[in-house]
């Protein structure tokens, strides 16, 4: 037989669509031709099959071998089509039975001695297999990870010899077993590792009972990124389709971790990192840093040292939970529900508004540090709270705070009310429901009239300080935001320039 079809799965953001590899051999000159629309990594599979099939003992036909990748006009890129190509030429060669083929799809790239290396995406090219009925053949170094999508059938291997024994039925490659994963008793940092700061601890447990998002300004040293770091011990556990969704983006970035799943991810990139790799890009598009941090928390260390630029492009992903990367030939979407926690210092030198220690600082070097952060990010921050310098005395006299455990039980408590009313957090109310779920008592309501005329609140800030209010609400157990919790909420939204 001079032409084999094998099956294999592309990456396309989160997707992962089929792949036709067709091999053909011709008389005439030997030539290896690569066609489909491949990248520089894909073209050198040449040289990566050609040498892994001599070394298995495998003939490399003489032959003009021609390896199409359709579709045509979608791009290819990665070392994930070597273990297909090999497989079509060993097909078409009659050294494989062509019939086997039909029941499987191949990813893996090939080693020069024929072993089986990991690459990353394979989540989601298990969850296409699956949905298509066919068993996804994989390097073992994937195979626990793709083993997690459901109804997955996957079969790990170690080498091209091992794949071609099982599809010649000589020696049958064993299954995957089905993963049965569960949140993971990690050791979280603990919150009563955290001396004094009752106002930023509180703040904390709100911003993880509503998911709203956080910053906390104070001179060097307080505990800011001490705080950050504890939110995740905060939240609740993912469920499975958050789990899976998650795990996707890692696996798409090649950085999925099994031992943390159902734990919710952190990240805190360098305020030096780009926009692309803050938000995703690339003429392959990649998914960013607030994407790798879907359904968990990014956290923003020295705010306004990142590029400004850098900044405003978080603003949409913000609001709609997802990114879209549009490229001259490809568009792709990437989910980024995340929750953002920041930190910064309050002037250039950290210590304006310090008990002990002089600023050094100009106003206008103050005005100039705080401009670098715009209004209207500054407008979709639901909290803002001062992480104050603590004495000697405060920090020998103080107790151990509150464990995580005790507050992430009174966080859980709230996001069940939440769940079992609106399905969702409050901080992902959308306006039209905020009116019905979040309007406070008459007396909660004249304070917030008061503190629009005040403070010139946007229509943004009203809903958000609405949002807050319902979360302190549930917090406290309460069926209406009353006047106090409305006014802890108009507190949180206090600009800096007033502190």
């Amino acid at each position: 037989m001079s032409l084999a079809i094998v099956r294999a799965r592309a990456l396309d953001g989160l997707a992962a669509p089929e792949v036709t590899v067709e091999v053909h051999l011709a008389n005439g000159l030997p030539a290896f031709n690569l066609v489909g629309l491949p990248d520089t990594e894909v073209r050198e599979a040449r040289d990566r099959v050609r040498a892994a099939l001599v070394t298995s003992q495998f003939e490399f036909p003489q032959r003009r071998i021609t390896v199409n990748l359709a579709p045509a006009d979608l791009p290819k890129e990665g070392g994930r089509f070597d273990l297909a190509i090999a497989l079509g030429i060993l097909a078409a060669s009659g050294q494989v039975e062509a019939a086997a083929l039909d029941h499987y799809e191949f990813c893996g790239e090939l080693s020069l001695n024929g072993g089986l290396r990991a690459v990353r995406g394979v989540l989601a090219a298990a969850l296409a297999a699956a949905g298509a009925g066919r068993a996804l053949v994989l390097p073992r170094a994937n195979a626990a990870e793709a083993a997690l999508a459901p109804a997955a059938t996957v079969l790990p291997a170690d080498d091209l010899l091992a794949v071609c024994a099982h599809l010649n039925r000589h020696t049958l490659l064993e299954a995957q077993p089905a993963a049965q994963p569960g949140p993971q008793d990690a050791a979280l940092p603990d919150l009563a590792d955290v001396r004094g700061q009752a106002q930023a601890r509180r703040a904390l447990e709100v911003a993880a009972a509503g998911g709203h998002s956080l910053l906390l300004f104070g001179p060097p040293g307080t505990g800011k990124s001490m705080l950050a770091q504890r939110l995740p011990g905060l939240l609740p556990p993912m469920d499975e389709a958050e789990a899976l969704a998650s795990a996707a983006l890692q696996s798409l970035e090649g950085v999925f971790d099994a031992a943390r799943w159902g734990l919710r991810p952190f990240r805190a990139p360098h305020h030096s990192a780009s926009a692309a790799a803050l938000v995703g890009g690339g003429a392959n598009p990649r998914p960013g840093e607030i994407s790798l941090a879907h359904h968990g928390v990014l956290f923003l260390d020295e705010l306004p040292e990142f590029d400004r630029r850098v900044l405003e492009a978080l603003r949409e992903p913000l609001e709609t939970g997802a990114v879209t990367v549009a490229r001259a030939r490809r568009r792709v979407e990437f989910p980024a529900r995340f929750q953002l926690v920041a930190a910064m210092n309050p002037c250039p030198c950290g210590y304006a508004g310090h008990p002990r220690r002089a600023c050094r600082c100009t106003p206008e070097q103050v005005a100039r540090y705080r401009a670098r952060l715009s209004g209207p990010l500054l407008d979709r921050m639901d909290l803002t709270v001062e992480v104050p310098a603590l004495g000697h005395a405060e920090l020998a006299d103080s107790a151990p705070g509150e464990a995580s455990a005790a507050v992430r039980a009174r966080v859980l408590a709230a996001r069940e009310l939440q769940r079992a009313r609106q399905g969702r957090p409050n901080a992902r109310l959308e306006p039209s429901a905020v009116g019905a779920l979040c309007t406070p008592d008459d007396a909660g309501a004249r304070l917030l009239a008061q503190a629009m005329e005040r403070l010139n609140l946007s229509a943004r800030a009203y809903h958000r300080v609405l949002r807050v209010a319902r979360t302190l609400a549930d917090l406290a157990g309460i069926e209406v935001p009353g006047a106090a919790q409305v006014a802890e909420a108009i507190q949180y939204r206090r600009s800096l320039d007033a502190r």
